[in-house]
């Protein structure tokens, strides 16, 4: 399985603090974040404590999110079907998924963990899976079969959930709604999708570079791409890592990438990606246009 490496970028302009009469210096902060190499800039008195806190908020909901992470709420979810007293964000993150479930007439689906399960398995054994087993793994998916509210979340028998589709695009929201607690503006956020609180150094739109050419202009807004072969199963990489929940297959490669923008980037990380699974534009520009202040950026064909 190949995997286009995602980074996470915090970049804020320069400031001039209040007195000082020049702009405060840039503090770069390096680690690991979502899996991922991570940069943080901020230009900031205290934008050293302000990085670890960012740090260590962005490890928070991983401990929330993360299917690497054994003990995550939702790796427990998965493992036991129910969870009890679930996390805010949790619940907040379900909701959205199932708001764009229905406007997608459920082509963005949650539940497509095991099937999603299914293809890697057979990938790292060098094959793809069996009609069979394809079949099997489908049959624990189902959007419906999922209940929850803020007393407890409960799947159907066997089934899990994926929510790799919202999570990057949550995660940045979260990050943008604490550094602007923290009084901070003109910041550009990436976590593999898009938060821009202001504008850049300059005062313009900052400029997001897409894969496939080109940029988008970003200011006060969010932004996610999705690409069908972003991963891929097979070692031709043909066979892409956006599942079909009607069908069990890979999304036909009608879109090379999708861009979407919205008033956050858990929407717009759950649109891009429901939209990678519509086979006509009109069908993508009539589910995005359900959503106020939500829009298609770019469309790249295959």
């Amino acid at each position: 399985m190949t995997n286009r490496r995602r980074f996470l970028a915090i970049s804020a302009a320069a400031i001039a603090m209040p007195g000082m009469g020049r702009a405060e210096p840039i503090h770069v902060w390096q680690g690991v974040a979502l899996g991922a190499r991570a940069t943080l800039r901020l230009a900031h008195p205290d934008a050293k404590a302000i990085s670890a806190r960012v740090a260590a908020e962005i490890s928070r909901l991983e401990d929330i999110f993360s299917l690497y992470r054994a003990q995550s709420t939702l790796s427990q979810l998965n493992r036991t079907g129910a969870m009890q007293s679930p996390p805010f964000e949790l619940l907040e993150c379900l909701s959205v998924a199932g708001v764009v479930h229905a406007a997608s007439d459920g082509r963005f689906d949650p539940t497509i963990q095991p099937l999603w399960a299914c293809y890697a398995e057979a990938s790292a054994k060098g094959r793809l899976p069996s009609d069979r087993a394809i079949a099997e793994a489908n049959a624990l998916t189902g959007w419906q079969d999922v209940t929850f509210d803020a007393s407890v979340i409960t799947l159907r028998p066997g089934m899990a959930l994926t929510l790799n589709g919202i999570a990057q695009g949550y995660i940045a929201d979260r990050v943008a709604g604490m550094l602007r607690a923290e009084g901070l503006t003109n910041i550009l956020i990436d976590t593999g999708e898009f938060h821009a609180l202001g504008t850049d150094p300059d005062g313009n739109a900052w400029r997001v570079k897409l894969a496939a050419g080109g940029d988008v202009p970003l200011a006060a807004r969010a932004l996610a791409t999705s690409a069908p072969l972003g991963t891929t199963f097979d070692e031709d990489a043909r066979v892409g890592h956006i599942l079909d929940p009607r069908t069990g297959m890979p999304t036909q490669m009608q879109w090379r990438e999708i861009t979407v923008s919205a008033a956050s980037a858990a929407l717009a990380d759950a649109l891009s990606t429901a939209a990678c699974l519509f086979q006509m534009q009109t069908e993508i520009v009539s589910c995005v246009e359900k959503f106020r202040n939500a829009r298609i950026e770019r469309i790249s064909a295959a």
